[in-house]
């Protein structure tokens, strides 16, 4: 008997505390207002009547009970869903409200049936509690046939943008009216809306994959038009990047390349990872993701095999260049939000294990040093503890030292480590300070293919770090690497080209890339038949056409017809980076200027200007801007001077 009262009690205390939660959620989305506020408050009425049932010593029979539960139940159900109408995505709730409103009524009918037999007319509470949770019942009951009418405009709008995936095709006034309708007008709402979306709609059934996509491709579209129509809306610090100034110095509306963006708050990534399915996040926003207990990729739904994150050091290196080419303050990468890891993080017998290689690397013995570099090697690889507890141990001075010998295995162990240890930020500086950079360009211009693609590899890790630039460009670095560009596989010219691309960002070492050769090879490379390094030749070219050796080098190279040809047929990144080329090219010269103009590039140029990226229009604009200041200079000379001099009279015979 006791055990029944104590179930009674606790399930009654379980319902006044999940209803006074409910009583909490006091904002609903636009498209579930209605409906969810009528739930919410007809729940908040039934409060009295649990209360009063607690309170008095009547013991309820076994049905009522199982009413109760069974109404614990769908409550639950019910805070789950109002949460969902209150914190969830607007773009979601909007398109997929059919499903929602079902989810609705599905809920809203358990919670009658289960109030119905509560037999609440032989219950101990008061005649004022008995006519209110009558009140409430009947209300349910109408609430079945009647629905608040959804906006067929807004579903309308969205399904249009939904269903399509050309921005240029997305017309103002639908954005506009969709921007206004949920409220998606401030930068903090869009935020919210983007970490909301990916959560809610990574949770539900179906195919949560192909709905992620399109509506953050939605929700892109909104960003960007919000961006555009409001270029001084507060809170503008949240993009990532300061925003242009335009020539009267007003602020200016930028748009991020997708491939900054990170999938889940759709912002530029100051710190972009990559999880175990390949994919590249914000590491805040991912760490989030894994915090909260999810152990899926939210953009392609697969399970992480572990929550390991990599840093994509390639991709910020991208954003850096964007950042500048486009006149904004790189993105600052958040400090440490954690204590560094240290050598603890690996067992007892994990630690044993690497102080035996490490003996074996100061052994002398060339067959133990090869395996015990080896060993590291692949341990290094496998995981961050063991990349921190490996330096720790002291195994980067000894490696170094192995990237001389002349065992071509050895160096190609060594120089691997180095790279696997170089994964770790706090591994680069210790790397650079025991001097290996001149050991990984002796591996570089002496060592087998192998060993010199991930020497490459190894100089582009160090290279993330601004000041280690200088250093590497000046140990002679540059041009090995542009020689394995010339003549590697293809993942050497691969390897090559990232870690020349990340040196070349500073000036200094854009020289050395010209003097070493690199414009011919790049414009090889670029015209190569299935040669696959047009994206990372036209990168480099774009970075080192501002230097006047390199404007001067590729203006000699007969570069014309391949940047042309590339703005007329090229990716949009490759129409960018081909038209900054010839900006540069064409500034001073009004020779190129005439030569790409014969060569047909106004045509695409206009192209560029419509459908191109803000960057691409930007420089397609100066293009033609020169072209046309030129035409009419040109127009002017060929006029012909007016004189006051007169032609000679015919005289009369």
């Amino acid at each position: 008997m006791e055990d029944q009262k104590w179930r009674q009690q606790l399930v009654l205390t379980n319902l006044i505390a999940k209803i006074n939660e409910i009583s909490l959620i006091t904002i609903y989305r636009s498209s579930v207002k209605k409906d969810y506020c009528n739930l919410a408050r007809r729940l908040k009425l039934l409060v009295p009547m649990f209360e009063e049932i607690k309170e008095s010593d009547q013991q309820l029979s076994d049905d009522v009970v199982s009413s109760l539960v069974d109404f614990s139940h769908s409550i639950s159900l019910a805070f789950d869903l109002l949460r969902f109408g209150s914190l969830g995505s607007k773009i979601y709730l909007a398109l997929e409200r059919e499903q929602v409103m079902t989810k609705f009524h599905e809920i809203t009918s358990n919670l009658e049936h289960a109030l119905d037999g509560m037999s609440y007319e032989n219950l101990d509470i008061s005649d004022e509690v008995k006519e209110q949770v009558e009140l409430v019942i009947t209300q349910f009951r109408r609430a079945k046939g009647r629905v608040e009418v959804p906006d067929v405009e807004l579903h309308e709008d969205l399904s249009r943008l939904y269903e399509s995936s050309n921005e240029a095709t997305a017309d103002p006034a639908v954005l506009k009216r969709v921007c206004e309708k949920l409220q998606l007008l401030k930068l903090d709402d869009l935020t919210q809306e983007s970490m909301a979306l990916t959560e809610m709609v990574g949770a539900t059934g179906g195919d949560p994959d192909e709905k992620i996509e399109k509506m953050c491709n939605v929700l892109k579209k909104i960003k960007d038009f919000v961006q555009t129509e409001n270029p001084n809306m507060e809170s503008s610090s949240s993009l990532g990047c300061s925003g242009q100034l335009s020539a009267d110095g007003s602020p200016k509306s930028l748009v991020i390349p997708d491939d900054f963006r990170c999938p889940i708050s759709l912002e530029l990534m100051r710190d972009p990872v990559i999880v175990s399915t390949g994919q590249t996040y914000e590491r805040s926003c991912i760490e989030k993701w894994i915090e909260a207990g999810h152990n899926t990729c939210p953009k392609t739904q697969q399970t992480l095999q572990n929550s390991s994150l990599t840093p994509n050091y390639v991709l910020r290196s991208l954003i850096a260049q964007w950042c500048e080419a486009n006149g904004v303050d790189p993105p600052k990468r958040p400090g440490p939000t954690q204590p560094t890891r240290s050598a603890s993080a690996c067992s007892a017998a994990e630690r044993s294990k690497i102080e035996e290689l490490l003996q074996k690397l100061h052994s002398g013995n060339p067959e133990d040093q090869r395996s015990a570099a080896g060993e590291i090697r692949l341990l290094a690889k496998r995981n961050t503890d063991n990349r921190v507890a490996i330096a720790e141990a002291g195994a980067i001075p000894l490696l170094v030292d192995l990237l001389v010998t002349p065992d071509s295995r050895t160096q190609e162990h060594a120089v691997t480590a180095l790279l696997n240890l170089s994964i770790c930020d706090d591994n680069k500086g210790s790397i650079i300070n025991s001097g290996a950079v001149p050991g990984i360009v002796h591996v570089l211009k002496k060592g087998s293919m192998e060993a010199r693609e991930n020497a490459a590899a190894t100089l582009f890790s160090l290279s993330v770090v601004d000041e280690n630039k200088v250093t590497i460009g000046s140990s002679g670095a540059i041009p090995p690497l542009v020689m394995l560009l010339s003549e590697g596989n293809q993942r050497g010219k691969k390897d090559a080209a990232t870690a020349l691309f990340n040196l070349c960002i500073y000036q200094g070492n854009k020289g050395k890339a010209i003097r070493a050769g690199i414009v011919p090879i790049l414009l090889r490379l670029l015209t190569e038949p299935g040669g696959g390094m047009l994206d990372e030749g036209l990168a480099i070219l774009a970075i080192i056409s501002s230097h006047p050796e390199g404007k001067a080098t590729i203006g000699s190279a007969d570069a014309l017809p391949v940047l042309v040809d590339v703005i007329g047929s090229g990716s949009s990144r490759n129409k960018e980076n081909a038209c900054a080329v010839l900006v540069h090219l064409c500034s001073g010269d009004s020779n190129y200027l005439v030569e790409a103009q014969r060569l047909g590039v106004e045509g695409p140029l206009h192209e560029m200007v419509q459908n191109g990226t803000e960057r691409g229009r930007r420089k397609a604009q100066q293009l033609l801007e020169r072209i046309t200041r030129y035409t009419e200079q040109q127009k002017q000379e060929l006029v012909p001077v007016e004189t006051d001099v007169h032609a000679p009279t015919v005289t009369e015979g």
